[in-house]
């Protein structure tokens, strides 16, 4: 799976929340900005990056975003960016990550389950294009 994500640009949602989480998990979640639920970043992917969203998955969501859900994305969190430079790569995403994460609402109509993966028809895992669809029921 990494490598047919290679270089596209992923959203990923913390799901699940802090309590009884193992030490190097919360670790790697922390690293990655999801501190709380709820909240998204926007990344592009690479090997570590991947690496880390495997490690944490359990407690995440995550896929494929497309311009219309960025474009939602970036006018919610007010910032002054076009979203098709982010979405071509013109744009230089150390400076989107400065204002990560996006802190979201959660979802209308819920998560399907918090603690089964998408494949158990849960919403934990690797989504795909449907996280664009997670991620409009959030926004506001």
């Amino acid at each position: 799976m990494p490598s047919e994500l290679n270089d596209k640009i992923i959203a990923a949602v913390r799901v699940r929340g802090r309590v009884n989480v193992r030490h190097d998990i919360t670790e790697t979640l922390n690293r990655l900005r999801l501190k709380r639920v709820n909240n998204c970043i926007v990344a592009k992917v690479d090997d570590s990056l991947m690496g880390m969203i495997k490690e944490c998955s359990n407690y995440i969501t995550y896929g494929e975003v497309d311009e219309k859900t960025m474009e939602r994305l970036i006018k919610n969190s007010g910032l002054q960016i076009d979203p098709k430079e982010v979405m071509s790569g013109k744009y230089n995403m150390k400076e989107l990550r400065k204002n990560l994460p996006f802190r979201l609402h959660p979802p209308r109509r819920g998560y399907k389950s918090i603690k089964r993966s998408v494949k158990q028809g849960g919403a934990l895992g690797y989504m795909g294009p449907a996280i664009n669809g997670l991620i409009q029921r959030m926004v506001k």
